[in-house]
C-alpha cells in the first residue's frame, strides 16, 4: 500500500480533458483504419481468391511487402521520406513530382498508415475465409443458374465473410493498438498526449498505467463483443 501511495493519482483526473481528446483521436484514427482496410481486404481478398490476372498479382506484391515490414518503418517512410521524392531519376529523364502533394500531415499519416498495413492483413484473411468455402456450394448455386457475380455475393461471400471474421477481428484489435506508434512522428493520440503530460509532470508511472488500462479496456471490451458475433454469425454445422 505504502508503494502506491507514493505515487500521484490524482494527476490522472487532473488532465482528463486532454486525455480524453488524445483517446478521441485514437478512435478516430482507428475507426477510419479498420473500415477502410475492411474494404480493402473484401476487394483484393476477392480479386486474391479469384486469381483474377494482373490485379491478382499487383496485389500480391501489395500484401508481401505490406506485411514483411515493420509498421514503424512504414509510417516513417510516409512521413519523412515520402516529402522528400520529388525527383524521380529514369537515366534518359526526370521526373519532377511536386513536393506539396506528397507531404502529409501526422494525422493524414496515421490513417494512412493504418489503412495500408490493415488492408494487406485483411486481404489474406478475406482471401483465406472465401478460398475455404467448400467448392460443392459453389456447384451447386452454379446448378441453380446463379453466374460468378451472383455465386460470390450469396454462397461465397455470405459464408467466407464469416470464417474470416475471427482473424479480421484480430487484425481490428491490431490496427486499435498500433495507433499507438504514431508517437513517433508526434501525432497526439493517446500515448503521445500522455507521454506529453509526464514529461510536464514527472509522473510517467500514472501516465504509463493510464495508457495500459485504457487499452485493456477497450480490447477487453470488443473481444467480448466480438465473441457474441461469432456466436450470432456461428455457421450451422453440417449433419
Amino acid at each position: 500500500m505504502s508503494l502506491l501511495a507514493s505515487f500521484d493519482w490524482a494527476t490522472i483526473w487532473d488532465n482528463r480533458g486532454t486525455l480524453a481528446e488524445g483517446l478521441w483521436r485514437t478512435v478516430q484514427v482507428s475507426v477510419i483504419g479498420i473500415v477502410l482496410a475492411t474494404a480493402i481486404g473484401l476487394v483484393l481478398g476477392a480479386i486474391r481468391a479469384y486469381r483474377i490476372p494482373v490485379l491478382s498479382q499487383l496485389g500480391g506484391v501489395y500484401v508481401e511487402v505490406i506485411r514483411n515490414t515493420p509498421l514503424l518503418v512504414q509510417i516513417i517512410f510516409l512521413f519523412l521520406a515520402l516529402p522528400t521524392i520529388h525527383t524521380i531519376h529514369l537515366g534518359v529523364a526526370d521526373i519532377h513530382i511536386g513536393r506539396t502533394l506528397t507531404t502529409l500531415s501526422p494525422y493524414q499519416t496515421a490513417c494512412v498508415a493504418v489503412v495500408i498495413w490493415g488492408g494487406a492483413f485483411n486481404t489474406e484473411n478475406f482471401r483465406a475465409g472465401f478460398e475455404a468455402v467448400p467448392f460443392r456450394y459453389r456447384e451447386a448455386a452454379s446448378a441453380l443458374g446463379f453466374g460468378r457475380l451472383g455465386t460470390f455475393f450469396r454462397v461465397t461471400f455470405p459464408i467466407g465473410s464469416r470464417i474470416a471474421l475471427p482473424s479480421t477481428i484480430n487484425t481490428h484489435i491490431s490496427v486499435l493498438k498500433n495507433t499507438s506508434l504514431m508517437t513517433a512522428i508526434g501525432f497526439n493520440e493517446l500515448t503521445t498526449t500522455a507521454r506529453s503530460i509526464s514529461a510536464q509532470n514527472f509522473r510517467d508511472v500514472e501516465m504509463l498505467a493510464t495508457i495500459a488500462v485504457t487499452y485493456l479496456a477497450i480490447v477487453w471490451t470488443l473481444s467480448g463483443l466480438v465473441q457474441l458475433l461469432e456466436r450470432r454469425l456461428a455457421i450451422p454445422g453440417s449433419r
